[in-house]
């Protein structure tokens, strides 16, 4: 339940920010078109860096513990990085300067 926390603390802050600046946090969907570095793209003219980039654990690999048929609790990894051609929904902060990677869509 960390993970949702965070992006709970995230969200927060991003609102919190937005009521404070003249330029106000938005919604913004773009394409994943390199994964190594990073990059998504958001309109013809502008594509997001790793610099730009939080990500959630929505769009990351991450390990989990869990148990599997009642069997002793295990450590399991969970492959969820993003690939090229998806679609994502972004958050951009205060000024526009990072996005926060919220889902695939």
């Amino acid at each position: 339940m960390r993970n949702i926390n965070d992006l709970v603390v995230l969200i927060k802050k991003a609102a919190v920010e937005a009521v404070n600046a003249s330029d106000p946090t938005t919604i913004r969907y773009g394409e994943v078109i390199s994964t190594n570095p990073l990059q998504i793209r958001i309109d013809q003219k502008l594509i997001l860096g790793t610099a730009q980039l939080k990500l959630t654990r929505n769009v990351t690999d991450y390990e989990t513990e869990m148990s599997v048929n009642g069997g002793a609790k295990q450590t399991y990894k969970v492959f969820n990085a993003l690939k090229i051609g998806e679609k994502v929904l972004l958050i951009r902060m205060q000024g526009g300067q990072q996005y926060i990677v919220v889902d695939r869509v």
